[in-house]
């Protein structure tokens, strides 16, 4: 494996941009200077349109969701479509997206980043500025290019510091934001890692431990040869989201690490968040596990990783002959769920589009739990070994939850694929899901009850250590295609919510949340939910505090 780098240098441009600054160079940049508009919030958007809505060129508006445009022809097209225009359209690759002012590859489906672009659009927000603060803003930013002049340095001005950053900063702190909402820069297609950072960040026992310091970096990288620590570069990226600055944060170090622990992930292609999730995880108990606890398997292991995700799973299988049961039990540290569409009609299961009606009932996490545990019959293919009858014989299978984990991960299987046909497809259907979760029906108690009419059975008592009332606080969403897509992460910090967009923190409405479409819901016990959310403070919490009391604040 590799060794870090002792200075880690950002991203380079994908090969689309390279090409468009190298046959147009900033043309297209400072001739969409003009349109662009700054507003109180401190977002900057396009505006060419006075009087209509900007609408996609293929889809004239029928499919909602982003817009970009174009910077060769200035063609508008969604998030379904910019991939279609950039494949019909020779070097028509690089646009730009109306709402954020952002570039964004239509070939790579992401956004991508240039210093240039920015500098363009900072110029543009400074000429929006009141004249007073623009004089002020202007003087500050030459007699800091003056400074550096004499001093004969190569390094670019740091914005993040002067005036103009401490005013647009100023202008959307509108409202007293938790500690910890911060932005995280796109790296290039890096949504889908964004949004993952964006939950573990504010996974309360998760945050509490790193906060906490109770991974020390330092002597973590003394024991280790291997200079790439997934665990320590978590560590990094809760110090700086937690400091206090607002200002977007890349966590460039961390993609790097998590490269050399996953080689085989290591590019700048979009991404599953679900095995990003895993990944991650896996780095954690990598280093955390193996190394303080080696003769403990996963289901034992105390690294901070399973300590707050880890539950057990509990599979029964039935002999349908004799009615001998066999039981195992496996460790997990998320649990996927097939979408119920028992109550589609042959109809709706051809849309998949469609979005239930909520009066039916259809289509809801319960539904998803309840079809997570219900007895499925094995197929004739799949006949098991029973002990009993001592030959292989038809059963049934039945899953159910032994023990609950602290952070309970939901993971709605939208993405199917078939190796029959040799085909894959994204599911849209809507979701309901709901923001407290009693998962009592589900652990192995109940469905064993259930199963046998009630009788009194015997079980260990590990599950009743666990509280199984859970509060959500974070649902991570897919919007776009199957290979091409955007992931988004809905925060709920003090009973708001708040949209996490890669850079953007914006307050949103539980109704867009209830609407998204899910693809991750996290949970957390009910008591550590309300924990996390008491005696917030308006300052940055000291570093060392016990990794189980609740670390928040806002400012």
């Amino acid at each position: 494996m590799a060794t870090r780098n002792s200075v880690f240098t950002n991203p380079k441009p994908c090969k689309h941009l390279a090409d468009y600054k190298l046959r147009h160079g900033l043309s297209g940049y400072k001739s969409l200077q003009k349109w662009l508009k700054t507003f109180p919030n401190g977002k900057t958007s396009i505006k060419m349109w006075e009087k209509k809505m900007p609408k996609c060129s293929f889809c004239s508006g029928i499919r909602q969701g982003r817009l970009f445009l174009c910077l060769i022809c200035s063609s508008v097209s969604c998030s379904d479509h910019a991939l279609l225009h950039g494949q019909s359209e020779n070097g028509h690759d690089i646009a730009v997206d109306i709402e954020r002012s952002e570039l964004y590859c239509c070939s790579c489906s992401d956004q991508v980043y240039d210093l240039d672009f920015d500098k363009v659009v900072v110029a543009r927000n400074i000429m929006d500025m009141p004249s007073k603060t623009r004089d002020s803003v202007v003087d500050d930013l030459m007699r800091r290019s003056s400074k550096r002049r004499r001093l004969n340095s190569v390094v670019d001005l740091d914005l993040k510091r002067s005036k103009f950053f401490v005013w647009m900063r100023n202008r959307r702190a509108k409202s007293c934001y938790p500690l910890g909402l911060r932005g995280l820069n796109n790296l290039g297609s890096t949504c889908f890692m964004n949004s993952i950072l964006q939950a573990l960040l504010h996974a309360p026992p998760f945050r509490n431990y790193f906060l906490s310091e109770r991974h020390d970096r330092e002597t973590c990288r003394k024991k280790s040869s291997d200079q790439s620590c997934v665990a320590c570069d978590t560590g990094v990226i809760f110090s700086a989201v937690y400091s206090g600055d607002r200002a977007p944060y890349s966590p460039a170090q961390f993609l790097y690490s998590w490269w050399q622990h996953s080689a085989n992930l290591a590019s700048y292609e979009q991404q599953d968040a679900h095995e990003f999730f895993i990944s991650v995880l896996d780095g954690i108990h990598e280093r955390e596990g193996k190394e303080r606890y080696p003769n403990k398997d996963n289901g034992d292991c105390q690294c901070i990783a399973h300590r707050v995700f880890s539950g057990m799973l509990r599979s029964d299988l039935t002999c349908t002959t004799c009615g001998f049961t066999s039981t195992t039990y496996d460790p997990c540290v998320d649990i996927s769920l097939n979408m119920d569409t028992s109550n589609f009609s042959s109809v709706d299961v051809a849309n998949k589009s469609v979005r239930p009606n909520e009066d039916t009932g259809r289509s809801t996490l319960l539904a998803c739990l309840d079809l997570f545990t219900r007895p499925e019959r094995l197929g004739s293919d799949q006949k098991l070994y029973c002990q009993n009858c001592q030959e292989k014989r038809d059963s049934l299978k039945q899953m159910s939850i032994k023990r609950l984990p602290l952070v309970l991960s939901l993971h709605i299987k939208r993405f199917e694929h078939s190796s029959l046909r040799r085909t894959s497809r994204k599911i849209d259907w809507h979701l309901k899901f709901p923001f407290s979760l009693d998962m009592t029906p589900y652990l192995s108690p109940s469905i064993v009850r259930n199963r046998f009419g009630n009788r009194i059975f015997g079980f260990e008592s590990d599950e009743a250590d666990i509280s199984a009332e859970f509060e959500i606080f974070a649902v991570v969403t897919h919007s776009g295609m199957l290979d091409s897509g955007h992931y988004v992460t809905y925060l709920r910090l003090q009973n708001q919510w708040y949209k996490c967009d890669d850079a953007w923190i914006t307050e949103v409405d539980e109704t867009i949340v209830r609407a998204s479409q899910c693809y991750m819901i996290f949970y957390v016990q009910k008591m550590l939910y309300y924990k996390a959310n008491e005696d917030l403070s308006c300052t940055p919490m000291p570093a060392r505090r016990d990794p189980f009391v609740p670390i928040a604040g806002c400012c």
